[in-house]
């Protein structure tokens, strides 16, 4: 027997040291619902709402295929963060064996927890447009029910905008975002280059023009390739230090309950301003503000 075929059938690996010495390539993904396709309004976004159990399905298999365009584009390592309401939406069962899925709340990185600087592309599946826009499915930022504006350095954002900043104080660029046409124009005007996934057009709070299921994953994941592919060609999202947040409440008593606390201020009467070193920080405030009461449970 030739040497060479010996050396094939023993050793197969040696066939190809391309291969062998692929450099590793993390890809975090942070996953809503509100910008799923199809999506409008509350019945398919919570327990309780009679589409919710498909509709988590939907977003599942917008997420795979996400990963799908992500590894075409040469990821070895997925992290997922369900970030929608509870974060325990998605159906880990359906997820590839080998990707880490982070669920459960609160915790101190919100929909970007699991990210770190050892990442080098971050995508956003299922985002929406801010508080402040006046178009867009289910505008709001963080919470719809407590926030009429948030703010970094003087610049009302999106969660897309947090959760970019997120992602740019450990140097990962966002390479994609899918959502309504409002969300991803959002995320396009604060990170030139980034790769939308347009999978309905905004007709009101409540209503849309959507695409099927099938038509979003295919477009997710080809986007998604096509990002990740790029992601050398995209900067990311790093805000100037330190970060001054200005949040602004629908009612007036959380602002002034709020200020009395050391280091926050009350520039408005349902405003609130807090000052920190870096996003991180920020995050979690926001968390804490979001989530306490005096009789938390364990």
């Amino acid at each position: 027997m030739p040497r060479a075929v010996m050396l094939c059938i023993l050793f197969p690996l040696f066939t190809s040291p391309a291969a062998a010495r692929q450099p590793p390539l993390k890809v975090f993904i942070s996953a809503d619902m509100e910008g799923i396709a199809g999506v409008v309004t509350p019945e398919q976004l919570g327990p309780s709402g009679f589409e919710y159990g498909r509709f988590r399905e939907f977003m599942t298999n917008e997420v795979i295929a996400a990963i799908e365009g992500a590894r075409e584009a040469g990821a070895t390592e997925i992290v997922v963060a369900d970030s929608h309401g509870n974060m325990q939406n998605l159906l880990i069962e359906l997820l590839p064996a080998d990707v880490t899925l982070v669920r459960g709340s609160p915790r101190p990185l919100s929909m970007m927890e699991g990210i770190d600087s050892t990442f080098d592309a971050a995508l956003f599946i299922g985002y929406h447009a801010s508080a402040t826009n006046p178009e867009g499915v289910r505008a709001h930022t963080m919470s719809s029910a407590r926030y009429a504006a948030v703010a970094l350095n003087g610049e009302p954002i999106a969660e897309s905008g947090m959760n970019a900043a997120i992602a740019g104080h450990f140097g990962v660029p966002i390479v994609m975002v899918s959502g309504d046409d409002v969300a991803v124009a959002e995320v396009q005007a604060l990170v030139p280059g980034v790769e939308g996934a347009v999978v309905k057009r905004a007709l009101g709070f409540h209503a849309a023009a959507t695409i099927t299921p099938a038509a979003a994953r295919e477009l997710i994941r080809e986007r998604a390739r096509a990002g990740v592919a790029r992601r050398n060609e995209i900067r990311p999202h790093a805000l100037r230090t330190p970060v001054r947040l200005d949040l602004t409440f629908k009612n007036y008593r959380p602002a002034e309950i709020l200020a009395w606390l050391p280091g926050v201020e009350r520039p408005a009467a349902r405003t609130i301003a807090y000052t920190a070193e870096h996003i991180l920080d920020i995050s979690r405030f926001l968390v804490f503000v979001g989530v306490f009461t005096a009789d938390l449970d364990p």
